[in-house]
């Protein structure tokens, strides 16, 4: 659905991009993370078909992107200075949007606004933060994309309707195919969403996989160990991270799992549990391999 091959990008002498390349699969909710100034925003401006790269191609269904009409009719954005024109009310922007997307519903746009319950003459410079972004979602899901772009698309929404929002989205990805590409730092809340995860750090895709795939090759425990075992954790391979609270060391271990199990069980812990990682943890440990220092943070 959305292919990224081998694309470059200059901003004068710096490269923000660096042979990058990604595979969003239609249908899917697709989650790329990064730190800070990885270059999560300007691939998506590429996919947007707003930037032009130095080198490498962006395709939706097969189809290039920049000035590409037929294919930005089929896309929507939103991100956290989602654009609308300052003097126009809710209803004169869903105007704009039905000239401008041939695909807009008045139907799905009717049944949404019972959800927001946001009055459509209002004008939307006055509207909170809050309610700009549901005026955003509002307005893009009517307009019934192929493709919905989210660069930090929750911020100023309050948890029930993050929840009502998603729920929105995902009921797209079921009910017609709706492919979803969004970034956010919240990596709580990917979890819940993605089915595959790309990790981007200084412009180069570290990996990309299925999120199951991802959490399936990092492993933590919780152990309790006797003085002499617990000296030979420092021996074991694939350790990511060692901590300890009070008696329990919790150990991140990278590898199959039942070869990791047999290194734990070697140890011949007083107790031991192996508890699921979250997509945060994984994160942070996949940066760890890559010279971050998170020795002082605590998981």
């Amino acid at each position: 659905m959305i292919k990224v091959s081998g694309v470059t990008k200059y901003f004068d002498d710096f490269k923000v991009l660096d042979d990058i390349s990604l595979n969003v699969r239609r249908g899917t909710i697709y989650g790329l993370i990064g730190p800070n100034g990885a270059g999560k925003t300007t691939i998506i401006n590429h996919i947007n078909g707003v930037l032009l790269p130095k080198s490498g191609t962006i395709t939706i269904n097969d189809e290039p992107v920049f000035e590409n009409e037929k294919v930005k009719q089929t896309v929507l954005n939103i991100s956290d200075d989602w654009f609308y024109y300052s003097t126009f009310s809710i209803r004169e922007m869903a105007k704009f949007y039905e000239d401008v997307y041939p695909n807009f519903s008045k139907e799905r746009y009717a049944a949404i606004s019972q959800i927001f319950k946001i009055d459509e003459k209002r004008q939307i410079r006055k509207l909170s933060k809050g309610m700009k972004k549901q005026v955003a979602f509002w307005l893009s899901l009517s307009a019934m994309p192929d493709v919905l772009i989210l660069d930090e698309p929750l911020d100023g929404l309050d948890p029930v309707m993050r929840k009502q929002v998603l729920n929105l989205v995902i009921a797209d990805v079921a009910d017609r195919s709706l492919t979803v590409l969004v970034s956010s730092h919240n990596l709580r809340e990917l979890e819940d969403i993605c089915d595959w995860v790309g990790i981007i750090h200084k412009g180069k895709m570290i990996l990309e996989k299925p999120l199951d795939d991802l959490k399936g090759n990092v492993h933590k425990y919780q152990v309790v160990l006797t003085d002499e075992t617990a000296a030979q954790l420092e021996e074991m391979e694939n350790v990511l991270h060692t901590s300890k609270t009070g008696s329990v060391y919790s150990v991140i271990v990278r590898g199959d799992s039942k070869e990791t199990d047999r290194q734990i069980k070697a140890l011949m812990p007083v107790l031991c549990e192996r508890v699921s990682l979250t997509l945060e943890e994984v994160f942070i440990y996949e940066l760890g391999g890559l010279g971050y220092d998170f020795k002082n943070i605590i998981i």
